[in-house]
């Protein structure tokens, strides 16, 4: 199978030009001007007019995930497919230990879940949430399997925090191995001690949920893990940051000459928290770490052009109304996460790139290239390059629509983002070079997607 893309504008992390792409199979075979259309069976494309980028790389995504005594609403199939029509081509989702139990049973778990279901490629994190002897000795073989990421929680305690002795075993171990050590960064002990103080008070509304994790939380518990990977000379990344306190704990690590990968997500650019004034509706917003405050985003998008900030992830993690709903009467049981797996290439692209925060090269990076080099999976993933898989995004600059739960395709009923007017969409994507994703239609069905073993962490990009 060959497929031919003609005068497409190629947008890297480092290039901008015009030229057409031939893919042989599932990967680049060459890139040029004026390239010959060869054999009749050639799959023609005209992507005049239009952007071409890597397919997303989103690193922070949760399907069927057990959490709050119920599941994120989006499964391997609707999650990856919803990726698809926004762009994105790969996900990298979380595998939870259960305390007391393997990685390989976890890992058994969530591979049940995804291997036959999943319409985009998707790999895995692997969430250590009880590290002893037993799970030490399985760090290597994880590694073995591709899974070269292991994800760490300061919060949730009983049921996904370890504590920093905990942390440290691991970060010995993992670096040995050539992984990488991910982390939840907030202070689990201060957020329980305000969550119950504010029930105490009798403050249930879903404003108590961001008034229960004050920017110090997240402040110290960045400093913390960043002074811990820098004794230990483990490569880290921090999940999902959001706000001025957390981000000047990255500044300061620089002073040492360290450097600590950052992601931070697309709703914590663009909304804040006084979406929680909005009564029981605020629920759609809670999620943890929460929305911050304007001064928080502007420091966030200085911290992406200052290289301080790597990724824009989601922490896509949908529940649907009925499901927000179980914390009616008490923020502490509304279940944390919401839908944005759809819409973050193109929301970043109309309030980045069209608002001029930030380049074309380094949409582009944060999108895509950074995360594919960052988690062991670049140049495969993550550029349009010869040899790299065919993850290609064909992208209208021009065409503005408006975001809403009756037209996205996330397995939720209600939009973060509903109304929202954007500027820029999707037109066509190729995963491994087949068209998945064809004018507002998917070409491809369940089991299309692959899973991806990653390649050993370098800790540089």
């Amino acid at each position: 199978m060959t497929t031919l893309i003609k005068n497409g504008r190629i947008i890297t992390a480092s290039d901008d030009y015009v030229a057409d792409i031939l893919i042989e199979g599932e990967t680049i075979k060459t890139i040029g001007r004026n390239l010959p259309l060869q054999v009749d069976t050639t799959t023609f494309i005209d992507a005049t007019g239009l952007l071409v980028f890597p397919g997303g790389i989103d690193p922070h995504v949760h399907l069927e995930m057990p959490f709050m005594g119920t599941f994120s609403s989006d499964t391997y199939e609707t999650g990856t497919r919803a990726a698809l029509f926004g762009g994105t081509t790969t996900v990298i989702d979380f595998i939870l230990q259960k305390q007391g139990n393997s990685l390989r049973s976890a890992l058994e778990e969530w591979s049940s879940r995804a291997k036959g279901n999943a319409v985009g490629d998707y790999s895995f994190h692997m969430a250590v949430t009880d590290f002893n002897a037993g799970t030490k000795a399985e760090i290597k073989e994880m590694i073995e399997e591709g899974i070269t990421s292991f994800k760490t929680f300061m919060a949730y305690k009983g049921a996904l925090m370890i504590d920093d002795r905990q942390m440290i075993g691991l970060m010995d171990e993992v670096k040995q191995l050539g992984g990488l050590v991910t982390v939840h960064a907030t202070n689990g002990d201060m957020i329980d001690y305000l969550v119950e103080k504010n029930r105490a008070e009798g403050n249930f509304s879903p404003l108590y949920h961001y008034l229960s994790q004050p920017e110090v939380t997240e402040a110290e518990a960045s400093e913390r893990f960043a002074d811990m990977i820098n004794y230990t000379g483990c490569p880290g990344y921090i999940v999902h940051l959001t706000c001025e306190g957390a981000l000047n704990a990255v500044r300061n690590a620089t002073r040492r000459n360290q450097k600590v990968f950052v992601e931070t997500c697309i709703q914590y650019l663009l909304l804040d928290a006084s979406l929680y004034e909005k009564d029981f509706d605020g629920a759609k917003w809670v999620m943890s770490p929460p929305l911050r405050e304007k001064k928080d985003q502007s420091t966030l998008w200085a911290g992406i052009n200052q290289g301080l900030v790597q990724v824009v992830g989601t922490d896509h993690c949908p529940f649907t109304w009925e499901q927000k709903l179980m914390g009616k009467e008490d923020f502490s049981k509304i279940p944390n996460g919401h839908p944005a797996i759809e819409h973050r290439m193109e929301l970043l692209f109309s309030e980045g790139v069209k608002n001029g925060k930030i380049s074309l090269q380094k949409y582009v990076e944060v999108t895509s290239t950074n995360a594919a080099k960052i988690f062991g999976m670049f140049p495969k993933k993550g550029t349009i390059a010869i040899g790299s898989d065919a993850d290609l995004v064909l992208f209208n600059p021009d065409q503005k629509h408006t975001i809403s739960a009756n037209t996205h395709h996330m397995n939720t009923d209600y939009s973060a983002y509903e109304g929202w007017e954007v500027t820029g969409k999707v037109k066509t994507v190729l995963l491994r070079g087949e068209v998945v994703i064809d004018n507002n239609e998917c070409l491809v069905h369940k089991g299309y997607g692959q899973f991806i073993k990653r390649n050993k962490v370098k800790g540089f990009i």
